[in-house]
C-alpha cells in the first residue's frame, strides 16, 4: 500500500470511501454531498477508493467485470467537483484490516480525516465487518462526525447500485442501465488495425481495443452507437462480437462513423451504446451483408435522431434530488 497522504497545507478533510464502480446516480448523490459539507466546514473534499477491486484480492472468482475501470472511473469522478481521488492498491494485507484499523491507520492519520460520509449500504473494513450502525459508534467515540447518506431509487424504486447496472447491461437493457448512470453505458479504447473488411464493404471501421479487458459488455449484435474521437463526436453502428460471414470468430469492437473520415490509428476513442439493432448472424455472401449494413444505418441513424431529443433528460438525471 502506498503511503498517498492528503497534500501539505490541508488542515483536513471530508471523507468518503468506497470501490465507485460506474459513478452511477447513487455515487453522485453520496460525492455531491460530500462537497458541499466539505465547502461548509472549509475542509477538503476526499473520495478514497481502490485498485484493484477489493473482490479480485478477497474472492477472485467473483469478482465482476467492471462498469468504469481504470482511466474511466477517474474521467467519471474528474466531473464531480471532488478536491481529490485517492486510489489505493487493494491487497491481501490491506484485506485484513479490521474497520478500525483502516479508519484510524489511513483515514485519520494519513487522511486527516474530520468528517466521513458513507453510502446506506457501505460495508468497511475485514469482511465488511462494520456497517453504518458501526461507523456512527466508532466516529462517536473517536470524535469525529458519520453522516449515511440514503440510496438514489430508480423509477421501480429500488436503489441504485453498480450490481443492478451490471445486471441490466448483461441483460442489455441499456435504457435502463443509463437510466441509473444518469448517462449512456459506453467504453474507451484506442483504434488499432483491422481487417479492412469494411472498407470494402463502403463501411470503413475503426477497430477498437479496450482501454481495459475487466470491462463490462453488453451481449454481442449490432448497436447503434455515438462516438467521441480526437476528429469530433459523430454518430454511427457497431459490430460488437464475431464476423461469421467471413468465418472469423474472434470478438471485437468495429465501429463505423456516420460523415467521418480521417487517420484514426493510434488514437483513442470513447463510444457510447445508444440502442441494439440486432443479432450477429451469417449472410450468404458479401453482398447480402452490404444490403443488410445500409438497413442497418437507416434503423441507427432513426436511433440517433430520437435519442437527441431525449438525452438531454437523461442528463438530468444525473443531479441528485
Amino acid at each position: 500500500m502506498g503511503e498517498v497522504r492528503l497534500p501539505a497545507g490541508r488542515e483536513g478533510a471530508v471523507v468518503t470511501v468506497g470501490t465507485f464502480d460506474g459513478v452511477h446516480r447513487g455515487h453522485r448523490h453520496v460525492v455531491t454531498r460530500l462537497v458541499r459539507r466539505a465547502e461548509e466546514a472549509g475542509l477538503a473534499s476526499l473520495l478514497v477508493t481502490f485498485e484493484p477491486h477489493p473482490l479480485a484480492i478477497v474472492r477472485p472468482d467473483s469478482a465482476p467485470r467492471l462498469l468504469s475501470p481504470g482511466t474511466e472511473r477517474l474521467e467519471a469522478l474528474a466531473e464531480t467537483g471532488l478536491d481529490y481521488v485517492a486510489v489505493l492498491s487493494f491487497t491481501a494485507e490491506l484485506a485484513t484490516y479490521s474497520a478500525e484499523r483502516f479508519v484510524q491507520e489511513v483515514l485519520r492519520d494519513r487522511f486527516l480525516m474530520r468528517e466521513l460520509l458513507v453510502g446506506h449500504d457501505h460495508g468497511f473494513g475485514r469482511g465488511r465487518e462494520a456497517g453504518a450502525e458501526a461507523l456512527l459508534a466508532i466516529g462517536a467515540r473517536d470524535g469525529f462526525a458519520v453522516e449515511v447518506v440514503p440510496a438514489v431509487a430508480d423509477a421501480a424504486g429500488e436503489a441504485i447500485s453498480s450490481s443492478g447496472i451490471r445486471r441490466a447491461i448483461t441483460q442489455g437493457a441499456l435504457d435502463a442501465a443509463a437510466a441509473a448512470l444518469g448517462r449512456r453505458y459506453g467504453f474507451a479504447g484506442r483504434v488499432v488495425a483491422g481487417k479492412g473488411r469494411g472498407r470494402t464493404l463502403g463501411v470503413p471501421t475503426l477497430n477498437v481495443a479496450l482501454d481495459d479487458h475487466r470491462k463490462l459488455l453488453p451481449p454481442d449484435g449490432v448497436y447503434a452507437v455515438r462516438a467521441q474521437t480526437l476528429h469530433g463526436t459523430f454518430g454511427g453502428m457497431m459490430n460488437l462480437g464475431s464476423r461469421p460471414t467471413f468465418g472469423d470468430e474472434s470478438r471485437a469492437l468495429e465501429v463505423h462513423l456516420f460523415d467521418a473520415d480521417g487517420d484514426w490509428y493510434g488514437t483513442r476513442a470513447r463510444v457510447d451504446f445508444v440502442a441494439w439493432l440486432r443479432p450477429t448472424r451469417r449472410f450468404a455472401d458479401a453482398q447480402e451483408l452490404k444490403a443488410q449494413l445500409s438497413r442497418d444505418a437507416a434503423d441507427a441513424h432513426d436511433h440517433l435522431r430520437r435519442a437527441a431529443m431525449t438525452d438531454t433528460d437523461l442528463a438530468l438525471t444525473q443531479v441528485p434530488v
